[in-house]
């Protein structure tokens, strides 16, 4: 952690949810400080909370979210799972029971210059999904695909990784990464009329390491919940590819490490609620979250059953996750779905 600077932050009342949520979940709760970006409003802090076990050998899950600062729906889709498990503390033994077993990372806030300020870039100007050292393996769209040419530009990439991708990889790194089995979900918005569930790689047309784990918990949700068929689970570069993707650098990091760690992005489909309501779009941040109150609220309890499918898929891990048999069986299948076409 890093000391506190004597310039304050402008209230953000994301940054003071999650400080909120930290104070009820008592001693169950770790609040952490990873880094502190500065903006004219003032410094703001990233921050990482951490509830459950502090077992070095615990399932972990991650839940990400404010990578993109105008996508603040994502930020909100985190805190309203972290409020929701929370408050159960107060009268569910099987929330405590869980919570001995598993490790639970919330980093909801990576971008607090971005969410303030409703851009997509950090307050360097950088896009902080195009900002690892990772460049793709085939040719990308410029500048979609990242760019290093300005930052007056969107898709910046920037030089050197900024503060908060370095908290992210970070946190990653240190609490999800070398433990027997985690998975990151990292909440985005923005793209296409259907939920999805993107895994690497976003800037090579080949299969991650853990394809066979990915296949499996894509056969699990959907045989768990035949009514929840509206995420479509697949590889990134199906739709576009780009340079410098956080979670390629991770799970490239993470093929060298013990245990397996699987990230995935949930990249909600905007332009439903764009199509419902056509005049948010008079708004820049209308193309990314929604506006009419009982729309937000709809979006927010839509995912917590996937966040609760993927916490109690981290805590039985041993229960499903494939045998070595199994994971060649596994790995054609997915070569089936999205790889050999």
């Amino acid at each position: 952690m890093t000391p506190t600077p004597p310039l304050l932050p402008t209230s953000l009342p994301e940054l003071e949810q999650l400080a909120d949520l930290a104070s009820r979940a008592g001693a169950h709760a770790e609040l952490h400080t990873l880094a502190w970006v500065e903006s004219k409003a003032g410094t703001f802090p990233v921050q990482v909370l951490r509830l459950g076990s502090r077992a070095a050998d615990a399932p972990a899950l991650g839940l990400f979210g404010g990578v993109h600062g105008v996508e603040r729906i994502g930020t909100q889709v985190v805190l309203a799972y972290l409020h929701s498990l929370v408050e159960s503390l107060r009268w569910s033994g099987l929330t405590h029971d869980l919570l001995e077993r598993v490790s639970l990372v919330f980093m909801p806030i990576v971008n607090p210059v971005g969410l303030m300020r409703a851009t997509r870039a950090n307050g360097n100007g950088v896009d902080l999904m195009r900002n690892s050292p990772v460049e793709a393996s085939c040719p990308v769209t410029w500048p979609l695909g990242g760019q290093r040419l300005t930052r007056h530009l969107p898709w910046f990439r920037g030089q050197v990784m900024e503060p908060e991708a370095s908290a992210l990889c970070s946190a990653v790194t240190h609490y999800l990464m070398d433990r027997p089995f985690s998975l990151a979900l990292d909440c985005h918005s923005g793209y296409g009329r259907q939920d999805r569930l993107w895994f690497p790689f976003a800037g090579r047309r080949e299969p991650p390491p853990n394809i066979a784990t990915i296949t499996a918990l894509r056969r699990l949700f959907l045989t768990s919940y035949p009514n929840h068929n509206y995420y479509a689970i697949e590889p990134q570069w199906l739709h576009y590819m780009t340079h410098g993707d956080l979670w390629d650098h991770l799970t490239l990091q993470a093929q060298h490490r013990p245990g397996v760690f699987t990230p995935f992005t949930l990249e909600m489909g905007s332009w439903l609620w764009v199509r419902k309501n056509p005049l948010q779009l008079l708004r820049f941040t209308g193309l990314f979250n929604p506006v009419k109150p009982h729309r937000q609220q709809r979006v927010l309890r839509r995912h917590l059953v996937l966040i609760d499918f993927l916490l109690r898929a981290v805590e039985g891990y041993r229960l499903w996750l494939p045998t070595q048999q199994q994971a060649e069986q596994l790995r054609q299948e997915a070569m089936a779905l999205w790889f050999n076409r």
